[in-house]
């Protein structure tokens, strides 16, 4: 049983992502698929689907972007919010992650999104991740 299955996924795409692997596969649900599509609108991740075995077995499988030279556009990946600890932050008062190269993604009262469209819609919610 996983007590944090966001942070799993997390783990599942930066390990991946330092692996250069192609693809990664992880268990489905909403939240990571509405994180896939966050990631593949900010050219993170090239595309993504699911995977459907079972009704009670879909699974997700992102394919990894990579630059010419090999490396992954994806250099990190980090939760920020946790179980046992919830971060939340108020619209006007974000951090720039890495000077604006990279994002936080948030869980907002409108839905999961970017820091940036976050302070255009003047809406707050829990800092789930950054990522650069």
């Amino acid at each position: 049983m996983l007590t944090d299955p966001i942070g799993d996924f997390f783990s599942r795409l930066r390990n991946g992502a330092k692996a250069r692997k192609e693809s990664v596969i992880a268990p489905y649900s909403k939240m990571k698929e509405q994180i896939l599509l966050i990631l593949k609108s900010e050219g993170f991740v090239i595309d993504f689907e699911v995977e459907e075995k079972t009704k009670a077995q879909k699974k997700l499988v992102a394919h990894l972007k990579f630059q010419r030279t090999g490396d992954a556009v994806l250099e990190n990946i980090r939760r920020i919010s946790k179980p046992g600890h919830r971060v939340y932050s108020e619209a006007p008062t974000q951090p720039r992650v890495r000077g604006g190269i990279g994002f936080q993604i948030l869980s907002t009262s409108k839905g999961l999104m970017t820091d940036k469209s976050a302070v255009q819609q003047k809406v707050g919610g829990e800092v789930l991740g950054e990522v650069w």
